[in-house]
């Protein structure tokens, strides 16, 4: 059977995507076939068409790595059965009207969270926990530094990290983006564009204990010297650039962890226990209203050019979506 998906002619910019006509995938043993009815746009997916982020072997060319919607067919022992609504990550294919889900990543969608709205979590908020929580052991009473934190993560980071008891300084490109980061908790916001070197400021706010960086190479000097002892800096990616020189002796008398993360190539346990936290702490905190929803944008499948372009451009603040008819 068919289905619309956008495909990619080659790598290169927004003019490689096309929706197209293409055969429905077939689910294997422990997977879910989902009628995807939201699926949301990631920074991953602009690396990925650009053709420095290819999928995973076995996983599906198409890009979109998170997705929403309804059960179709279910191989194999399962907590879910057709019908159900549910969410959850994807190695790839979600800008496709159908996109296989392994069972143990599904997660039953509230009937309080609209499609876009359950296609926004999995990717950020597994990320930040991944990061926060499983490496960087973030605790209560401690400093964060989450840069980019008007993105899709940084907004989950910042509300994560709150909901630990650590307090937040985040960095953010605009004015709008800084009250943004401050109504979702951060204590400190500062304008990236102002300063040349954000270290000081960062030391007069008593330093970071826990970095989570997505800038990369021109951020690393000033990252080490804003560190506490026993910081940890997390990379999760080199949108500033892959190479930079690094001060070891900083490094060894402060005793900082440095550490690169990706969550895409992790395998299934460890995305199965991240699906599960989101299920049992982030959920529940949402309900409470102690988490905010982050969408900036939704647009129909059709128009995910103009979806890349809106992230690539660095207005949003928090998530872009698709909306799949």
């Amino acid at each position: 059977m068919s289905m619309k998906a956008i495909v990619q002619s080659a790598p290169g910019g927004v003019g490689t995507l096309t929706l197209s006509t293409i055969e429905r995938p077939i689910p294997q043993e422990g997977q879910l076939l989902i009628r995807v009815h939201a699926a949301g746009v990631n920074r991953a997916d602009i690396v990925q068409r650009e053709g420095h982020y290819p999928a995973p072997p076995g996983a599906s060319a198409i890009m979109g790595l998170e997705v929403a919607g309804e059960v179709v067919e279910v191989r194999g022992p399962s907590a879910f059965k057709v019908g159900d609504a549910v969410f959850g990550l994807v190695p790839g294919g979600g800008y496709a009207e159908y996109a296989v889900l392994d069972s143990a990543l599904a997660i039953a969608k509230p009937e309080r969270l609209s499609w876009v709205e359950a296609a926004s979590l999995p990717e950020a908020w597994m990320t930040a926990w991944f990061n926060l929580v499983e490496i960087g052991h973030l605790a209560e009473g401690e400093r964060a530094l989450i840069h980019a934190g008007a993105s899709g993560v940084g907004a989950a980071a910042i509300q994560l990290a709150r909901m630990l008891g650590a307090s937040v300084l985040a960095s953010a490109g605009s004015a709008d983006k800084m009250a943004f980061c401050s109504r979702l908790g951060a204590e400190h916001v500062y304008n990236w564009r102002d300063l040349e070197h954000f270290a000081p400021m960062v030391r007069q706010w008593g330093g970071a204990d826990l970095v989570l960086d997505p800038v990369g190479g021109s951020y690393l000097a000033e990252n080490i010297a804003c560190m506490n002892p026993d910081g940890r800096l997390i990379f999760i990616g080199v949108m500033g650039g892959a190479q930079a020189s690094l001060n070891l002796a900083q490094v060894l008398v402060k005793r900082l962890s440095l550490r690169g993360s990706t969550l895409r190539p992790q395998p299934l346990a460890v995305k199965a226990r991240l699906a599960s936290a989101l299920a049992q702490h982030v959920l529940p905190a949402q309900a409470a209203g102690r988490v905010q929803m982050t969408v900036d944008a939704v647009y129909p499948l059709s128009e995910v050019a103009e979806a890349h372009l809106h992230m690539e451009s660095n207005r949003n603040l928090g998530k872009i979506m698709l909306h799949v008819e």
